[in-house]
């Protein structure tokens, strides 16, 4: 174990003390992060980001499209033969093809290759010629990312975190009926194990589809390949017991979870990344109440602590110096609102993470907060209202209608959505904001453009703008 993990250590020493190299001489990697929690958007993110970089008529907010400093793009092989490839053309043809379609939701990590042929400008740009620019996108579940946290819990921690925040959902009596009987010192059984872990996977579910983001450990939502396994078989349980106990055995498979499930995704995945989006579905929260914001604040908190390594020494010492240096956090959706109210969301996707912002520090890394729709579905119209002609949005319903949608005002002050959020209220002081789920139209593209976005250039720009050039 130790001469692997010294091994391990050397090569990826080796790997960021070339890249710089490989930079300056050579091919470019860009390794982007993109994740989010459910319902973000993270499948239509990277497709319609891929095909605006293929085709970049759509792209005025990416300086190297407007420049010319992109010549050519091209989809390669992805450089990891052990990673699915994400699925571009089957989501690309679900998202614009003759019957339009949400593509499929993002389940397990994938990995795609974009090639981008640079002309760099001005009089270094003459003297160098052209270079390569490898942009490896990286797609995982969101719930992943939380799962960081667990790391610095003990079981004890969890179980007392978790049934406490459980007392307060009205989706937590299934469970508390199901493992009624079951106590910390009862001898372990493998059949109170599962009693007890399907419970808590199914709270799980229906706190997510509750809107609450704060659902760990991910793989519980997630299985995949480990579903039925040990490490997925445990849940919380108040109190503690001696060896033979249920609750002894719930404390070790919680920590065989974290050293086999999530230290191995950081290290192969998470460690690896220069950039990083994290899509949000801001207007969701809002739209579940004041509730879910907070659950939601206090997940992007969760999410913010896998970006400042000085905080976990595990991370740390995995890291080696290497780190995520630009963020980007995307409220996705926008095009679900009028554009006069685009700028209310940005600022209250800047104060969601404003808080955990401030504290991590992120050692120099740059973030930026934007409202996005990286494929727009709706175009802009009035409704009236009585005497009031209101701002809205047309577009298709997964009915088959087109229909006008005003989803309500959200409050230029940040503070409205942040204070009652905090306090736990149970109704916003502004009143209610709907969201309604727009399906994509059918449309004609024209060469060169790439799907309609909103902002999509703008997120590319902060995240690829200055390795472009």
């Amino acid at each position: 174990m130790v001469l692997q993990a010294m091994a391990d250590g050397v090569g990826r020493a080796l790997e960021t003390v070339t890249a710089p190299v490989t930079g300056l001489f050579g091919d470019a990697t860009i390794r982007l992060g993109v994740t989010g929690l459910s319902r973000a958007g993270k499948t239509v993110f990277i497709t319609a980001l891929v095909a605006n970089l293929l085709d970049r008529g759509r792209m005025p907010g990416l300086s190297a499209a407007t420049s010319g400093s992109i010549q050519h793009a091209y989809l390669q092989p992805q450089p990891d033969d052990t990673i699915p490839r994400f699925e571009y053309e089957t989501h690309l043809a679900a998202m614009t093809g003759t019957a339009p379609r949400w593509p499929e939701s993002t389940r397990a990590v994938s990995e795609l290759r974009l090639s981008l042929r640079i002309q760099p400008q001005g009089m270094i740009g003459a003297l160098s010629g052209p270079k390569t620019v490898h942009l490896d996108i990286i797609d995982y579940p969101g719930e992943w990312l939380l799962d960081l946290g667990l790391l610095e819990k003990t079981y004890s921690d969890w179980s007392n975190e978790v049934l406490a925040r459980m007392k307060t959902r009205k989706a937590a009596q299934a469970f508390v009926d199901a493992t009624e009987g079951l106590a910390a010192d009862m001898p372990f059984a493998e059949a109170h194990a599962k009693t007890l872990a399907g419970a808590f996977t199914a709270y799980l579910h229906a706190a997510r589809a509750a809107g609450f983001s704060d659902c760990t450990p991910g793989r519980f939502l997630l299985p995949g390949e480990l579903e039925g396994s040990p490490v997925l078989t445990f849940g919380p349980l108040a109190g503690s017991a001696g060896r033979g106990s249920l609750a002894r055995e719930m404390e070790r498979r919680f920590e065989a979870y974290k050293t086999k499930v999530v230290k191995p995704f950081f290290r192969e995945h998470f460690a690896r990344l220069d950039r990083q989006v994290v899509l949000v579905d801001v207007l969701g929260a809002i739209h579940d109440g004041p509730k879910a914001v907070e659950a939601l604040r206090q997940t992007m908190a969760d999410i913010l602590v896998a970006f400042r390594p000085g905080r976990n020494a595990w991370l740390t010492s995995l890291l080696l110096g290497k780190r995520v240096d630009r963020i980007l956090f995307a409220a996705t959706k926008a095009d679900h609102l009028h554009h006069e109210q685009h700028g209310r969301l940005t600022a209250i996707m800047e104060a969601l993470t404003r808080e955990a912002s401030d504290r991590a520090l992120f050692n120099g890394a740059l973030t930026k907060a934007l409202s996005i729709a990286a494929l727009r579905t709706t175009t802009e119209t009035e409704v009236t209202h009585g005497s009031e002609t209101l701002a809205a949005v047309a577009g298709l319903t997964e009915a088959g209608k087109r229909a006008a949608f005003y989803p309500g005002e959200l409050p230029s002050d940040p503070a409205r959505i942040m204070n009652p959020a905090r306090e736990a209220a149970e109704t916003w002081p502004f009143g209610n904001v709907e969201v309604t789920r727009f399906v994509p139209p059918k449309q004609t593209i024209a060469p060169g453009d790439g799907p309609p976005h909103i902002r999509l250039d703008k997120a590319a720009e902060f995240l690829l703008g200055d390795r472009l050039r």
